[in-house]
C-alpha cells in the first residue's frame, strides 16, 4: 500500500559524466533547505570530448505544500561549443496561475513542474511505493512537456560509488527518437544514482553517482 510521501532530504551528489564509455565529465546536484518548507535544488554540469563542450546550471526554488513540489523560480544557463542559451521562469499563483518567462512572455500555469523537479518527485513517489506516475513540466527551453514513467524493474549496478541494488524507470515521451532512463538507489533515500539518454539509438550521455552525503 502507498504510504505518505517524504519531505525532500537534503543531500549533495557528485556524478562522472561518460560519453562512448569515456570519462568526459562531472555533474553535481545539491538540494538544501532554505526556510521550513522552501527548498533550493541546484544541477551543475561540465563536460568536453575532443573540441566539444558543455557547461550547464539549473537551479530551482521550490515548496512544499500539502506534501506536494511547487515551483517557485526555475533558472537554466547553457554554455560552450555551439550556441549559448539560458532561461528564467517565474510560477506565479496571482493574480492568476500562469508562468513568467524573462522576455516578458507568459504561459498558462495548470499545475506543470519544472525541469528538475520530476526526477526529485519520482524519488519520493518509488519510496512511498507508488508507482503510477506521470508528469507535465516546463523544460529548460520554456515548452511544456509531458513524461509517463515505466517502472522497469530492480537491478544491480556498480558504480564509482560502489554497487548498489536500483529501480530502474524509463522515461516515456512523445518523441520516438529519444531515449531516457533513470536508476534510483532505496539505500540512498531513493536517490538518482544514474542517467542514461540515447537518441536514435545511439548513447548521447551517462552520468553515473561517485559521491554522496546527506545534510
Amino acid at each position: 500500500m502507498a504510504q505518505k510521501l517524504p519531505a525532500p532530504e537534503p543531500f549533495k551528489a557528485t556524478y562522472i559524466a561518460y560519453k562512448w564509455g569515456d570519462d568526459v565529465g562531472e555533474a553535481n546536484m545539491h538540494l538544501e533547505v532554505l526556510s521550513d518548507n522552501q527548498y533550493s535544488l541546484t544541477y551543475s554540469s561540465d563536460v568536453s570530448k575532443f573540441f566539444l563542450s558543455d557547461e550547464r546550471f539549473e537551479h530551482s526554488i521550490f515548496f512544499i505544500e500539502d506534501s506536494e513540489l511547487v515551483p517557485s523560480q526555475y533558472h537554466y544557463k547553457r554554455t560552450g561549443t555551439g550556441p549559448d542559451a539560458q532561461l528564467s521562469l517565474a510560477f506565479n499563483k496571482t493574480p492568476k496561475p500562469q508562468i513568467a518567462i524573462k522576455n516578458g512572455e507568459t504561459l498558462a500555469w495548470q499545475g506543470e513542474l519544472d525541469n528538475q523537479l520530476y526526477r526529485l518527485d519520482i524519488a519520493r513517489q518509488l519510496a512511498a511505493g507508488n508507482h503510477d506516475l506521470a508528469y507535465d513540466f516546463v523544460n529548460y527551453r520554456g515548452e511544456k512537456r509531458h513524461y509517463g514513467i515505466d517502472i522497469l524493474g530492480e537491478e544491480t549496478l556498480s558504480l564509482p560509488y560502489g554497487v548498489l541494488d536500483t529501480i530502474k524507470v524509463k522515461l516515456v515521451r512523445d518523441s520516438k527518437t529519444r531515449e531516457t532512463f533513470a536508476w534510483f538507489a532505496p539505500e540512498l533515500n531513493y536517490q538518482l544514482v544514474r542517467l542514461q539518454q540515447f537518441k536514435d539509438g545511439d548513447e548521447q550521455g551517462d552520468i553515473k553517482l561517485a559521491e554522496y552525503t546527506t545534510r
